[in-house]
């Protein structure tokens, strides 16, 4: 069980030219140390634990071997930089972690000059790294710029696209391969390390390039046949072949935990020639902290924890989860049609596809951080009778917009989303909201489109989806607990483009989208105080619009108050659309539109950031005084009775 240690060298640690300025045999003692004050910060905060203990050693090795923050270093999605924060100026805020008003859980540009891009979704690095290296090129540069890949983000085509461009492109690169999971390399040992210093080195380089000239006077057969040689030889030995054929010259595998290694190898490749290069480093994630070595998910990501026993602490849920419920109704759909097939990018338990694998496990699809080709993988199943669902954040859906559009809405194939995450999810802050579903979707013709104000509609409408097979649908949930309904053995089909009346009143009419009918609900309670009668409805699509309820709310009400946990352009907006074009507003009908505010909200406790946006019964209720123009919340209101 690691023991913090003393904190010598850290303490000494505010930048990463404190770093540069160690000698090579006492860097492993400030990676224990990092470590260590990792683990105590992380276990008073939550947060990412395991990725960022699998990079200690090459944090160090990285800062003491360039010089940043002249020179680049970029940490693809994010979740491994905690190490790197550490070390250049924010170690004294570390417990502040992924909390309102401390650092962010990712790397972030207006955080520190030492976050050159920021992080969020996988898949980035190479390219903002290729854009700022060619950038170095046109104006005249020299610095280094270093991208920080995972394995798990090699499996997008992003990642592929843009080594691709910088092979063609030849410029100055450095992409380090962080190999924790996927198990691509032979087995690290001395001789590994000592191909990877060799390969690696001005002499093998100069060499190398020595040979390719004499060779280019040979006859072509014999030239090819010599670079052939070259580079099977060369991926016999260390698996590099894919990577040169990228245009990329490849070193390693490298222990990522030896400096001996990494050392030597880091140094050569920053003082070597030009064109992209990509140290294949293996490491281990959950590294020197036994806990996070022996979970099965190596502590991705955890909620505060008892350093001594690795015990997470836990609240006890007063109701299930969104994400349970509907892994559970998908399950007792898929029971009763085994055309349902479900399908992930890479998020089987942040969906609750790992329940459905379990079930059936020749049913179920994880394709990896590779969002587009789900999307265009479910069309394709679609397309020969089966009934595609596809679990997926709200913000990782977006990155498959283009395929959602062409590949699905325009072809009218019923592939069904299921959309997690949808509106604010706290900790994880603006990269991860699901703020921006309802108005990508909603604006698709041929799309239904659903959100749940509690479990039980979600069963509905997860029942609703299957029995869509005509159209493409899409059902949004959020992050967390429902509120205690007890649920059906078996989800109902709800009619299509039809809302429902909770209660009804002749003042005030409150339309609410997804779950923030709870607080609606609340409002109407105080407002019934101030002597307003209201009607309380929940809208359940957002696309069709029940035109009818929204009528005859318009005709029979003084104020018409539209919530939703989305961003403008959205419910609200498609509500007022329709409100104007038939006339609806031209007798003093009074609307207000209520939704996230135009910004990207800051991360805090998704209570806390709601409160921040105005979407609480508090809000409903002020907004819904002032259209009246009740400033005076204690006036009679006899003037309306």
């Amino acid at each position: 069980m690691p023991r913090k240690p003393e904190t010598e060298l850290l303490d000494q640690i505010s930048c990463s030219d404190d770093v540069s300025r160690l000698q090579p045999e006492q860097l492993q003692q400030l990676a224990d140390e990092v470590r260590a004050e990792m683990i105590d910060a992380v276990s008073q905060t939550g947060g990412h634990l395991g990725a960022g203990l699998g990079v200690v050693e090459l944090t160090v090795a990285l800062h003491h071997i360039f010089n940043m923050p002249r020179d680049k270093l970029i940490w693809d999605v994010g979740h491994q930089c905690y190490p790197h924060k550490i070390l250049t100026g924010r170690r004294d805020r570390m417990r502040t972690i992924r909390q309102g008003g401390g650092l962010a859980g990712f790397t972030k540009r207006k955080e520190s000059e030492y976050d050159p891009f920021g992080a969020g979704h996988s898949s980035t690095s190479i390219s903002a790294g290729l854009g700022m290296a060619i950038s170095r090129d046109l104006r005249g540069g020299d610095e280094n710029i270093i991208s920080v890949i995972g394995d798990g983000s090699m499996s997008a085509g992003m990642a592929y696209e843009a080594m691709n461009n910088a092979g063609s492109l030849k410029s100055r690169l450095i992409v380090i391969l962080n190999d924790n999971d996927m198990s691509i390399a032979p087995p690290v040992g001395a001789m590994s390390a000592y191909l990877a210093r060799l390969l690696s080195s001005r002499s093998f380089l100069n060499l190398r390039d020595f040979a390719k000239n004499i060779v280019k006077r040979f006859p072509r057969t014999i030239s090819e046949k010599a670079k052939r040689a070259e580079e099977y030889a060369r991926g016999m030995a260390m698996g590099g072949t894919l990577f040169e054929e990228l245009g990329f010259y490849y070193v390693g595998p490298v222990d990522g935990h030896n400096m001996d290694h990494l050392l030597p190898v880091l140094e050569n490749v920053r003082d070597a020639g030009e064109g992209p290069v990509l140290i294949h480093v293996v490491t281990q994630k959950g590294k020197g902290y036994k806990h996070a070595e022996e979970a099965k998910d190596k502590y991705h990501g955890v909620s505060k924890f008892n350093v001594i026993t690795g015990a997470q602490s836990k609240s006890t849920p007063k109701a299930p989860s969104y994400t349970g419920v509907f892994a559970n109704a998908l399950i007792a759909e898929a029971k009763k049609d085994d055309k349902i097939v479900a399908i992930t990018a890479a998020m089987p338990s942040g969906t609750g596809l790992d329940k459905f694998a379990e079930e059936f496990p020749d049913r179920c699809f994880d394709v990896g951080i590779a969002e587009q080709h789900a999307v265009t993988f479910a069309a394709g199943m679609a397309t020969e009778g089966f009934k595609p669902f596809v679990a997926i954040y709200s913000t990782f859906l977006q990155r498959a917009y283009d395929q959602v559009v062409h590949d699905v809405a325009v072809q009218n194939l019923p592939v069904r989303f299921a959309i997690d995450r949808a509106g604010l999810v706290g900790a994880d802050g603006p990269t991860h909201a699901g703020s921006f579903d309802v108005t990508y979707l909603a604006s698709l013709p041929n799309f239904v489109v659903m959100a749940a104000a509690d479990e039980l509609e979600l069963v509905n409408m997860v029942a609703t989806s299957v029995s869509l097979n005509h159209c493409p649908s899409a059902v949004r949930y959020p992050r967390g607990e429902g509120i205690g309904i007890k649920l059906p053995d078996a989800g109902k089909i709800l009619e299509i483009g039809k809302g429902r009346i909770l209660q009804k009143g002749s003042h005030i009419a409150i339309l609410s989208l997804g779950t923030r009918l709870q607080e609606a609900l609340q409002a109407a309670e105080t407002l019934r105080s101030h002597g307003l009668s209201t009607t309380v409805a929940d809208a359940r699509f957002a696309k069709p619009l029940d035109l009818e309820m929204i009528r005859d709310l318009a005709l029979n009400h003084e104020v018409l108050v539209t919530i939703e946990e989305g961003a403008i352009g959205g419910f609200g907006s498609h509500v007022l659309d329709y409100l104007s074009n038939e006339g609806l507003l031209e007798n003093g009908l009074k609307v207000r539109t209520l939704k996230l505010p135009d910004i990207f909200q800051e991360q805090n406790s998704p209570d806390v950031m709601y409160a921040e946006a105005g979407l609480c019964a508090a809000d409903i209720t002020e907004v819904t005084l002032k259209a009246l123009r009740r400033n005076d919340t204690s006036s009679s209101s006899s003037s309306l009775a």
